[in-house]
């Protein structure tokens, strides 16, 4: 129970400033509405990974740097991040759809001095998604 509200605790601090430029509330759910990758970066990862993605340390948390991330080159570990977390992190699977899960991952994965090329698919994050999970949720 003490990581359920430690992630919302994390998740609100890392979305607070833009709430109301990249989520939307409609029948009673909250998502993000960002499509593309490095928007999706900018509103929800940026806070707290930085924006060159260098990481950074404070209030009692680490956030680890995605520069240079060796641990990104097998795509399924990115993939898992951003859709269950881990952690102080957050996952996001109960407010991004699997296309939005697949387009951050691409661009975390091709920036920051990252390259890899194999490209995740809206399939991928599908195949990921466990059936009848409890996703954290802005609900």
């Amino acid at each position: 129970m003490f990581k359920r509200y430690a992630a919302l605790a994390v998740l609100s601090a890392c979305i607070s400033v833009t709430w109301a430029d990249t989520a939307v509330v409609s029948t009673g759910e909250v998502h993000f509405t960002q499509r593309d990758g490095k928007e999706l970066y900018d509103s929800v990862c940026l806070s707290c990974h930085m924006a060159e993605g260098k990481g950074a340390v404070g209030a009692g948390a680490i956030y680890p740097p995605l520069d240079d991330n060796p641990k990104l080159a097998a795509s399924a570990y990115p993939l898992y991040m951003v859709m269950y977390g881990t952690r102080g992190m957050p996952g996001f699977g109960g407010v991004m759809d699997d296309e939005q899960i697949a387009n951050v991952v691409n661009y975390i994965r091709t920036h920051f001095g990252n390259d890899y090329s194999d490209a995740i698919a809206e399939k991928d994050a599908k195949a990921l998604r466990q059936e009848g999970y409890e996703y954290f949720d802005l609900n």
